[in-house]
Order: structure tokens, then C-alpha cells, then sequence
């Protein structure tokens, strides 16, 4: 949310004291589609306190007061919504990582984009296989250096019919991250290998931002050009 537009949201709200429910609803939606992040939000609750004080006045003192707990609550509402979103940290060897990622790609309805260094853990090379088997479209990037290696899984995913393309680079495409349905992001230091589950000390995160997600979809749709018929 730009500053321009919370100073819109604000001058809206304010044009519109006392906020009936329907405009309380509208407000709400216009908050949620800005996708303000906590220090947005915090430059909006510090807006609205000047916006009060320069504006009230013994006149007007219930109204402008009514107003701000009004916007007050519509701001808290939404804290409450972004609370109850998906943030998860999983770190190995201790954690069944492998299992969250099995579950992560089973969760998918129609899309998976991976772009991961190596991938030689047989359990979750099942189960991408299984996601594109009942009709998840599967991207999946990787690094030559480590596509030809013993136990690499690339031939078995190209076999099967998912989309693989190999960085050929003198450099490592070195990312390990997954976008489930442009709505979840998996990412970490962690190849998915057993290495990395069962000896390595490895982390990942698993979360709906939109913004990360946003970010790394972008970076895969560019990985995915500029490697293409690789």
C-alpha cells in the first residue's frame, strides 16, 4: 500500500463519519487489497491519530473519536487476519521434514514450480510424481552439475512427462524453494535429498505470504525463460 493510497483510505473514511456498516465492510476490503504489512499498518494507525487530533475540536469531539475507534478496530481486525495465516519453520535432522514436504505437495490442486539444487530423496520424488499423476502441473528447476548425479531423480521426472528444465551455466542455480498454487512458498537452505533429512543440519519455512510468494514466483517464471530448451 503506497502512502498516496493510505492517505485516500484515510480521507475516504474520514468524508464518510459516522461509518455505516456497508462502508465499514468497503473499507475493510480496500485495507485487504492494499496488503499492508505490519509497518504499514503501523504508519496508518500513526496517520489516523493526526488526522484526530488536527481535526477535533469541542464541537465535533464524539464524532472524531467515534472515527477513530471505528478505524482503530477495522485496523485490528485485520492484524487478527494476517495472525491466523501459514507461518512454519522446520529444521533437520531432528524435524520429519521430508513428511512436511510430502505434505506440502499433496496439499497442491494445480500447480507446483520447484527450483531446487539436486533432488535425489526417493519419498519425495514420489510424491511429486503422485501431484502431476492426478493432474497438479509440475515446473521443476535444477542444476546440471547435480541432475547427472548418481541418484538424481531428473530422468525419472522426465520419463513420467513433468516439465524439468536444467540450469547449464558455468554457476550453480543454487535456490531450494516451491510455490504451491501461487498460494504457499516453501523455502530454505534444504536440498531434498536425505543428506539434508537425515544428517545435515538444514532449515526451511513454509508461509502465504503474498508478497514472498509474489517474489519468488516472479524469480521462477525468469529462471524458467531464461533456461528454456536447457
Amino acid at each position: 500500500m503506497t502512502p498516496q493510497q493510505m492517505q485516500a483510505l484515510i480521507s475516504q473514511s474520514f468524508t464518510l463519519q459516522p461509518l455505516s456498516r456497508a462502508e465499514k465492510v468497503t473499507l475493510a476490503e480496500q485495507l485487504a487489497a492494499g496488503l499492508p504489512d505490519a509497518s504499514e499498518i503501523s504508519v496508518l494507525r500513526s496517520q489516523l491519530f493526526r488526522k484526530a487530533e488536527a481535526a477535533i475540536n469541542a464541537q465535533n469531539m464524539n464524532e472524531i473519536l467515534r472515527w477513530l475507534e471505528d478505524m482503530m478496530r477495522l485496523l485490528e481486525r485485520f492484524d487478527d487476519e494476517k495472525s491466523n495465516g501459514t507461518v512454519e519453520a522446520w529444521f533437520s535432522p531432528k524435524a520429519d521434514c521430508p513428511g512436511r514436504i510430502r505434505s506440502f505437495l499433496a496439499q497442491a490442486k494445480s500447480t507446483v514450480d520447484i527450483c531446487v539444487f539436486t533432488i535425489t530423496d526417493d519419498r519425495l520424488t514420489a510424491a511429486v510424481l503422485e501431484a502431476h499423476a492426478r493432474g497438479v502441473k509440475i515446473r521443476i528447476i535444477t542444476d546440471n552439475d547435480k541432475a547427472a548425479d548418481l541418484g538424481s531423480d531428473a530422468d525419472r521426472f522426465l520419463e513420467a512427462g513433468v516439465q524439468l528444465r536444467v540450469d547449464r551455466t558455468p554457476y550453480h542455480m543454487h535456490h531450494k524453494f516451491a510455490v504451491a498454487d501461487r498460494s504457499l512458498l516453501l523455502n530454505g537452505s534444504y536440498n531434498w535429498t536425505r543428506g539434508a533429512a537425515e544428517s545435515n543440519e538444514e532449515n526451511f519455512v513454509i508461509t502465504d505470504d503474498k508478497k514472498l510468494i509474489s517474489a519468488f514466483s516472479s524469480t521462477f517464471e525468469e529462471l524458467w525463460e531464461e533456461i528454456k530448451g536447457g
